[in-house]
């Protein structure tokens, strides 16, 4: 390019050297045009080779993506023209039949297929030019590896810009490899189904597990009650029998018989055989309801719905849990002489017995320990509340109380499935079971049931 000190020597008027053209009038302009032009032809070469430099820049680039998607293929590529020539193949296809590209390029294509395939191979290109789809072709390459011989050929035509036919491509995917990846599918298939039946065993064994605790725990508090007072019965049978063993034997002094009655309590015996008769079977009564309900879980039947009184109920629930305290809190009943329910009185005896003894065991060694049971009809429902005085419920454990397994208390001292069996009894019967703190202090747990439970008719 010229510089400004090579126009300034052109436009002095130095004497002209043979062979070039003088300036004279008016060649100053002409020069100077003439610089302009070479300017701007230097300016659009400098420019053409830089976009020529981006331009191959760019395709190195392309090539190079492209060279590396096809090293990454497991499938084996080849690229054919017209006359079934071998234009390119990808490193799979080196690998798998032990010759290099630079040795392929220039053959037919025929030649890396076995005698049985190579005319199968023959006629690809024919079909591609009637419009057919070539897919899922099995054919054997001259390989290295026999597991890898057997391929499942796709090809498809290759157009130039224009659209016309100059080539086909064959994309191969080694069978040999499909069926190694079927066989560990299946072996995996195999290992998971095995996996699921075996948690299907655990869980199962889990759930029989959970139903005899549940069982179990149920069965606790009737049980105990009946023991208890079979316990008591058998004291006042012995004193009985002392005492009519004495009668016979006194010859009848009314004297010796009176301080006999006395010191044996006669009278008090005979005053609470009725009730403990009575408990007794209500205890067994239970023991029977809850045998019942289990062999209706087994044959998938519910608890029909009966109408009784559920204030006795809740006496009766209550009563046997306290009698089998050896710390008795008191218990306060704040309940309508006569609520009458329509529902499935042995989950809602159950549920009772539950919240009563939940509370027991947390006022265990408090010497004012109490129990509040209230009862009411509010519209549909009839609600029970069992509260106490106790500690309450931590904040940081009120949300999990109704978890399966989950308790507050020591290492064999509970199962932790009261709750959680008493929540699902009262989801059942249409209803719900909530635990809250009371702003006095201590827990109350809140029973909801409908007052005619529709579901279980």
């Amino acid at each position: 390019m010229l510089t400004h000190s090579h126009k300034l020597r052109l436009s002095t008027g130095a004497p002209s050297q043979p062979g070039r053209l003088p300036i004279g009038e008016g060649g100053e302009d002409v020069w100077i045009d003439v610089i302009q032009k070479m300017d701007e032809v230097y300016s659009e070469l400098v420019e053409s080779q830089t976009e020529l430099e981006e331009k191959n820049a760019r395709l190195e680039e392309a090539h190079a993506f492209i060279g590396s998607v096809l090293a990454a293929m497991t499938d084996v590529l080849i690229v054919c023209d017209t006359k079934g020539q071998i234009q390119q193949v990808n490193p799979a296809l080196e690998a798998t039949t032990g010759r290099r590209e630079r040795d392929l390029v220039g053959l037919p294509v025929t030649d890396l297929f076995d005698e049985e395939s190579r005319a199968a191979v023959a006629g690809l290109l024919p079909e591609l030019k009637e419009g057919r789809i070539v897919a899922q072709r099995d054919l054997s390459l001259g390989a290295s590896d026999p597991q890898k011989a057997l391929i499942s050929v796709n090809c498809t035509p290759r157009c130039d810009h224009r659209g016309r036919l100059v080539g086909m491509v064959l994309v191969g995917r080694p069978i040999g490899e499909l069926q190694r990846a079927y066989r560990e599918l299946d072996s995996a298939h195999q290992k998971l189904t095995q996996t699921q039946q075996r948690m299907m065993v655990s869980e199962k064994m889990a759930a029989l597990g959970r139903l005899v605790a549940g069982v179990a725990h149920e069965l606790n508090n009737p049980i105990s009650f009946v023991f208890g007072n079979m316990y008591a019965l058998k004291r006042y049978g012995a004193a009985i029998t002392e005492y009519l063993s004495a009668c016979d034997g006194s010859g009848g002094n009314p004297a010796e018989m009176d301080a006999l009655r006395k010191s044996l309590k006669i009278d008090r015996v005979l005053q609470d055989i009725g009730p403990l008769v009575d408990g007794t079977l209500e205890g067994a009564e239970r023991v029977r309801d809850i045998v019942q309900d289990l062999r209706r879980f087994s044959s998938n039947q519910e608890e029909t719905a009966e109408s009784f009184n559920i204030t006795r109920l809740v006496r009766t629930a209550a009563d046997w849990v306290i009698k089998t305290q050896r710390v008795k809190p008191a218990v306060r009943l704040d309940i309508p002489d006569k609520l009458e329910l329509r529902g499935r009185k042995g989950q809602l005896h159950q549920i009772i017995v539950n919240l009563v003894q939940n509370a027991a065991d947390v006022l265990e060694g408090e010497p004012k320990g109490e129990i509040v049971v209230t009862g009411e009809r509010v519209g549909g429902d009839v609600v029970i509340r069992v509260a106490d005085n106790g500690p309450g419920i931590p904040l940081e454990r009120i949300d999990k109380i109704f978890e399966p397994f989950f308790t507050t208390k020591p290492i064999g001292a509970g199962t932790g499935l009261g709750l959680y069996v008493s929540y699902n009894m009262a989801m059942k019967q249409g209803g719900d079971l909530t635990a809250a703190n009371r702003p006095e202090g201590g827990a109350e747990f809140t029973v909801r049931v409908p007052a005619d439970d529709a579901s279980a008719a």
